[in-house]
């Protein structure tokens, strides 16, 4: 039986009081953290390398904290604030971020093979070399964000907006990009769904109505 097929609900996450991280419980690395965050002293959270399978992180603050190489697969992170958050080189396998603030973060190489990111404002991330493979991405928002190497293959694009990304060396090969919200004139490699560009979409419009 993999990691993931534990998720079966609340009762396998684990809780931040019984996670360690050099020593120290992540709950009390999450208010110093946060105490960091308000400017009244406390630590900002360095959990760099840190084990966080499974872990119940939502709505945690990790604002501005180094998650480098963490493995967070499964890990629950809805509602989270993620502002200017280093996940470089992060495991988050299968990890949930549905409603969770990712504005600026930093994920070059992270795996985000199946995650749960649906409706995610993507603005200004740094996702060079991220892999969404088979992410839930419906919905979402890459505005001006980097995404040059990222891998997206079998990812659910539905409605995905990429009208703000440049696309250039991003292989969106085979991924159903029919309601996908595309760069005005993009031509998709395959030849295959292109997408809706600005024009396309408002063609569209009026056939429908």
């Amino acid at each position: 039986m993999g990691l993931l097929d534990f998720l079966s609900g609340v009762e396998g996450l684990r809780k931040t009081k019984s996670i360690r991280h050099n020593g120290k419980r992540l709950s009390e690395i999450l208010e110093a953290h946060q105490l960091h965050f308000q400017g009244k002293g406390g630590t900002r959270a360095d959990l760099s390398g840190a084990d966080l399978r499974l872990a119940d992180l939502q709505q945690a603050n990790l604002t501005g904290a180094i998650l480098e190489g963490a493995n967070l697969e499964g890990a629950d992170l809805r509602k989270s604030k993620l502002v200017r958050a280093n996940f470089s080189g992060a495991k988050l396998r299968g990890a949930d971020l549905r409603n969770s603030d990712l504005t600026e973060s930093m994920f070059p190489g992270a795996d985000l093979t199946e995650a749960k990111a649906s409706g995610i404002e993507f603005f200004r991330c740094d996702l060079a070399g991220a892999n969404f493979s088979r992410a839930n991405l419906r919905n979402a928002n890459f505005r001006q964000a980097n995404i040059k190497g990222a891998r997206f293959e079998g990812a659910d694009m539905g409605v995905t907006i990429l009208r703000e990304t440049d696309l250039e060396g991003v292989d969106l090969s085979g991924v159903d990009l029919t309601t996908t919200l595309m760069p005005r004139g993009y031509q998709s490699p395959s030849g295959g769904h292109p997408g809706h560009s600005d024009a396309s979409k408002a063609a569209t419009f009026g056939k429908d109505h």
